[in-house]
């Protein structure tokens, strides 16, 4: 199912996030994410000069190498385009990512490390979404075939974390059936 079809308009901005995720063949793994905005018209910048129609505002990247526990073992951010000169001076500060895992406490961290003036609005973005949401796609499910018991009675992660995953549900009851309640 789509979205309704829309009252008449005219396209402003665009923001493309990409991400995606890769095992190593040394055993770590590496979640890059790239944030592209653009306007549908040119513009005046103070230290760009005009910005054209459809060129890149922002143009951000991110990889993050995590480990098995999804701790972060080394990062590398680039601003290859940003409204300042100076967007791209703050990209060192992101090292202070190295040892924090992508567990509870993830978002705390981030904005500890690298919230406000310490970070890039929009670096911390896609690290507080599609980053985490990314590295748990790639790495969890491989850890978990690796992981798991072969009688399938620990509890499944994803239970409770969400409508389709409601230990009710019936995913949970055809998936799951040890650990479905019907009467949550």
């Amino acid at each position: 199912m789509s979205l309704s079809k829309p009252h008449p308009r005219n396209k402003i901005h665009n923001r493309e996030i990409h991400a995606q995720g890769f095992q190593r063949d040394d055993g770590l793994w590496d979640i890059e994410s790239r944030l592209v905005d653009s306007k549908t018209y040119s513009f005046d910048n103070a230290e760009r000069g005009t910005i054209n129609s459809g060129e890149a505002i922002h143009d951000i990247s991110i990889r993050l190498t995590l480990n098995d526990e999804m701790t972060v073992q080394s990062v590398e951010t680039v601003i290859d385009q940003g409204p300042f000169t100076m967007c791209g001076d703050i990209t060192p500060s992101f090292d202070a990512l190295v040892g924090l895992s992508i567990k509870p406490g993830w978002r705390k961290g981030i904005l500890q490390r690298l919230g406000g003036t310490k970070g890039c609005t929009h670096l911390v973005d896609m690290l507080l979404g599609p980053i985490a949401v990314t590295a748990w796609q790639t790495v969890n499910p491989a850890r978990q075939k690796r992981n798991s018991p072969s009688s399938g009675s620990s509890k499944p992660p994803l239970l409770n974390s969400c409508h389709a995953f409601s230990s009710s549900s019936p995913v949970v009851k055809r998936e799951w059936p040890e650990f479905y309640d019907s009467e949550k």
